[in-house]
């Protein structure tokens, strides 16, 4: 989920009425302003910094909403890691205000140490709770640009086949927002989130935070029972964090525990695409196909 803390400022939050300067990006991101690649990468890589890509996508009509980028321990590699940006099309307005005025949005995530080609992906943004999801991986979901040849036009060229995906995705939130869960269905749902966000490789946790958190409701539009709704309050509780339980420390004295939010943009982005792609199948399941 994309909010304030996570993918930085956006349209209509805390004061902000219009798409991201390349200074207010450079603040969050500045990585995404990087005069040269790393000293790690090859001759043979192709340095197009994503400023430039961004000034071409503003050009087309894409326009910056949020960014964020990783950090790294390696030393001197933080200026140039792993960056994420949100686009929002020129003159788009809410779409579905039934499912919470929502966006189609495309994502960009992108690097300059050789961590990441430019990976352009589906996204949706829920205005009412300034939350943005990344659709999962699809046949026409999302695209990979490579460093090498015309990096530019190739994201501008994938960036629109992508948006169309977005507002594909707002199709399938419509559809949520008419399939009624269970109890029972609500807490698998809620299970499986929760083993999501804090299992490891094994598949086993190791957090007092309880499945049935994942459906606590921050505020009074999240309260329905349809998919829609638990799929945005589980997936805020598991990105934004703010989650509270009472542990133990390695010396078995009780602690308060409380959930981090989410910051690390491959945990983010997985996060995302596995709680959407959790969502299609029940869906699925619910609709009998």
């Amino acid at each position: 989920m994309s909010f304030i803390n996570s993918f930085g400022r956006s349209f209509n939050v805390r004061g902000q009425r219009g798409p991201l300067t390349n200074e207010q990006i450079a603040n969050m991101a500045p990585s995404a302003f990087a005069t040269e690649a790393h000293e790690s990468r090859s001759s043979r890589y192709a340095y197009i910094p994503t400023a430039t890509v961004i000034d071409g996508l503003r050009a087309e009509g894409f326009l910056p909403v949020s960014a964020k980028q990783g950090g790294s321990r390696i030393p001197g590699k933080a200026e140039f890691t792993k960056h994420m940006l949100r686009f929002r099309y020129q003159g788009q307005v809410p779409e579905l205000r039934s499912v919470g005025e929502t966006f189609p949005e495309i994502v960009l995530v992108n690097s300059h140490d050789g961590t990441s080609a430019y990976h352009i992906m589906a996204g949706v943004f829920r205005l009412v709770c300034l939350n943005g999801m990344v659709v999962a991986d699809r046949t026409d979901g999302a695209r990979s640009v490579q460093h090498k040849g015309n990096v530019v036009d190739n994201v501008i060229d994938a960036s629109f086949e992508v948006l169309g995906e977005s507002r594909k995705a707002l199709g399938a939130a419509a559809v949520w927002s008419g399939l009624s869960l269970s109890r029972d269905e609500r807490q698998v749902f809620a299970e499986s989130a929760h083993l999501l966000r804090f299992g490891d490789s094994e598949g086993e946790t190791d957090t007092p935070i309880r499945p049935e958190q994942m459906l606590q409701v921050r505020r009074s539009e999240d309260r329905g029972t349809d998919l829609w709704s638990t799929f945005n309050v589980d997936q805020e509780n598991a990105i934004r964090g703010g989650l509270t339980a009472m542990g133990r420390d390695a010396n078995g004295r009780r602690r308060l525990t409380r959930t981090r939010e989410v910051k690390a943009i491959d945990q983010d982005v997985k996060l995302n695409k596995a709680l959407w792609h959790l969502s299609e199948r029940m869906a699925a399941i619910k609709s009998g196909s």
